[in-house]
């Protein structure tokens, strides 16, 4: 990757805000780490939560000015629209229920938004975010990270390029085991508002980590969902959400081929603390992709041993380079896949600020692929109930 100080011109940073990721909140710090990792960006407002006092304390635990410290997104929108130096993108990372009414208020006043997964709770509340976001010039990026792993990108490029041929099959995983018991009920904040469908819509693990799941199949592989069946289950007393799935896909034709998908999710898997993983296989040969080792690609062409391919090292090609920051050797992870898609989203921004084209090598999640992570939760549960009916999506 060519990062500030290397071989691109700096730019002026993109003034950020921030709705939701106060005192506490993983994700929140998660996405600030990731915008500041490039230096492409700088925090200067936020509706960091709802209630004033703890908006007010969380601004001031990050050196925000008191005056641009919101406890009302809607506020915030009106007002940094019309400051000079009000925010160009604002990073959205509330529970899914939130999602919606948020990022519309800012694409309506031309304000970038980075928006973390799911896309929103509802489809409902999706179909119309799409609407919004189609109406407005701005960008609107949704964070699947794992889609900004170097060796991603590098399977996703050998797909395309037709190296391990057809796509017959896909699978899918994204294990935990958090979950096994019910802390929901002690309060455990971020149990408590992925298990409760007013706050998390009508997907617990499959709008959890199952779309992470599905959007990493779909990106490497480069196929499109036909039709699904799917068997949810609730496996702790008293839940209300799915904490495992297991999901039966068939993909639309491609390449003379009916690739056919399995993706399982579970989060109450005992011995998996985040086992995210992708299988693809074609006419010509495999490839396979865990995040625990998320520098190395596993590629066998068919009849062949199988070769191990690394990160900016042996095999890796323009792809993977490209989103790679250090050398050989040394490991990236997480925080810098989920860096990666800020960086492509600033590279965006970029273009837009200056009316240019933006370059199609530039590739982050957009509201398209988060429509397609709705649209697999609904069919989803709607398959379950019907005793894991295959479902048109």
């Amino acid at each position: 990757m060519a990062i500030e100080g290397t071989s691109e011109k700096r730019e002026r940073r993109i003034r950020l805000g921030m709705v939701g990721g106060g005192s506490g909140a993983f994700i929140g710090a998660v996405h600030r780490i990731a915008a500041r990792l490039d230096d492409h960006y700088e925090l200067v407002a936020g509706a960091l939560s709802s209630t004033p006092e703890k908006a007010e304390s969380s601004g001031r635990e990050l050196g925000l000015d008191p005056s641009r410290v919101y406890s009302d997104f809607k506020q915030m929108a009106i007002r940094e629209a019309k400051l000079k130096d009000g925010i160009e993108a604002v990073a959205i990372v509330t529970p899914n229920h939130v999602h919606y009414a948020a990022a519309k208020e800012f694409l309506k006043r031309g304000i970038h938004v980075i928006c973390d997964k799911p896309l929103t709770s509802t489809l409902g509340d999706a179909k119309k975010l799409k609407k919004a976001a189609d109406e407005s010039d701005a960008l609107f990026v949704l964070t699947h990270n794992y889609t900004g792993y170097p060796m991603v990108r590098q399977a996703r490029e050998m797909v395309a390029n037709g190296e391990i041929g057809a796509v017959r099959l896909v699978q899918m995983e994204y294990p935990q085991d958090w979950l096994t018991e019910n802390i929901e009920q002690s309060g455990q904040k971020q149990a408590a508002w992925r298990t409760d469908p007013a706050r998390s819509g009508a997907g617990g693990s499959t709008g959890d980590i199952g779309t992470h799941a599905y959007n990493l199949g779909a990106f490497v592989s480069g196929l499109e969902l036909e039709e699904l069946a799917a068997d949810l289950d609730s496996f702790v007393g008293g839940r209300q959400l799915d904490d495992n799935a297991h999901v039966m896909m068939r993909f639309k034709a491609k390449d003379g081929e009916r690739a056919k998908g399995l993706l399982w999710c579970s989060q109450v898997a005992p011995g998996h603390e985040n086992g995210l993983m992708v299988r693809v296989y074609g006419t010509k040969g495999g490839l396979e992709w865990t995040q625990k080792d998320p520098n190395y690609l596993w590629y066998t062409p068919f009849g062949e041993p199988k070769r191990l391919l690394t990160r900016a090292g042996a095999g890796a090609g323009a792809a993977a380079n490209r989103v790679s920051r250090i050398p050989s050797g040394h490991p990236e992870g997480y925080l810098e896949g989920f860096a990666n898609i800020y960086t492509e989203a600033a590279r965006a921004i970029f273009a837009k600020r200056k009316g240019e084209k933006i370059d199609p090598a530039v590739t982050y999640p957009t509201i398209d692929d988060g429509m397609k992570g709705m649209v697999f939760v609904d069919a989803c549960v709607q398959s379950s109930k019907r005793n894991g009916a295959w479902v048109k999506v």
